[in-house]
């Protein structure tokens, strides 16, 4: 039951228009995607005020805000932000989010051929949306970006080990019934399994950053099956499959949760925050 981080990573080595075609499909419903995609916890916003990438007047690249899950809290901290949004649809969203806060720019554009303004800035924060940005220019971009000092900070989010976990043992036959690309007997893995490692050497590659420092947060939350299944929509590999083969896999995973789990399952989440600082 791969989510959007898994499918990017292991669509990047196939072929990189299948990337592309993915991340495409969020500004297919955008008032959806607003509506049930979480958001981060408090204690990111925190470290980012201690890591000194958020802090008013801090000036903010926030490199595919989406509809500003995270733009909305790093305004209210005083950032000045210009946020990038390749989808149309979702900017338009976040604009409307971000309605009447003058020190916000939403910009429609991908990142990979945006233009870069002369005067760089404090920080490039991408939440949820670094891993859909084109590999070859994501970090050296994002360098040329900040100033000397400045700050990246990424924010990867996964669905780990924990909650309702035997649902989600069982959901894996919903899965590879309808979806033919689920790996067999594919699980969540563990919050200790993953230490953000291949980011790490992403950055330390480019030469243009110091050593990465990492925090991380788990948290579960519980959705009923409608809850759930809207979801799911959400999701990029849910989205790409065939409309019978995905309202076959929603219809199965419904049943699934009515049946066996009166309703209501609880899912596990690790937001990873890495922060890499220019030299």
């Amino acid at each position: 039951m791969p989510d959007d981080t898994t499918r990017a990573q292991r669509d990047d080595r196939p072929q990189e228009s299948r990337r592309v075609r993915l991340s495409r499909t969020f500004d297919e419903d955008a008032e959806l995607y607003d509506r049930v995609r979480p958001g981060y916890p408090a204690e990111l916003y925190d470290d980012l005020a201690e890591l000194a990438v958020a802090g008013p007047g801090r000036r903010v690249l926030e490199v595919g805000c989406g509809t500003g899950q995270a733009t909305v809290p790093l305004a209210a901290r005083g950032c000045r932000i210009t946020a990038v949004e390749a989808g149309p649809s979702m900017a338009a969203v976040a604009r409307r989010n971000l309605a009447g806060v003058t020190a916000v720019e939403v910009v429609t554009a991908e990142f990979e051929s945006w233009p870069l303004p002369r005067e760089p800035f404090d920080a490039v924060v991408s939440a949820t949306a670094f891993h859909w940005i084109d590999p070859a220019v994501r970090v050296s971009k994002s360098a040329d970006a900040v100033r000397p000092g400045g700050a990246l900070a990424v924010v990867r989010t996964q669905h780990v080990r924990g909650g309702t976990e035997d649902f989600f043992v069982e959901v894996q036959h919903c899965y590879e019934r309808f979806d033919p690309e689920t790996p067999p007997g594919s699980r969540p893995p563990a919050a200790a399994d993953i230490d953000g490692a291949e980011h790490a050497e992403e950055v330390a590659r480019s030469g243009r950053f110091g050593p990465t420092v990492f925090r991380r947060y788990e948290r579960d939350l519980t959705y009923t099956t409608a809850e759930y299944l809207e979801l799911l929509r959400t999701y990029s590999g849910h989205r790409a499959l065939p409309d019978a083969a995905r309202n076959g896999l929603l219809g199965s995973i419904g049943d699934l949760i009515d049946r066996r789990y009166g309703g209501r399952v609880t899912k596990r989440y690790l937001n990873e925050l890495s922060v890499s600082y220019k030299r």
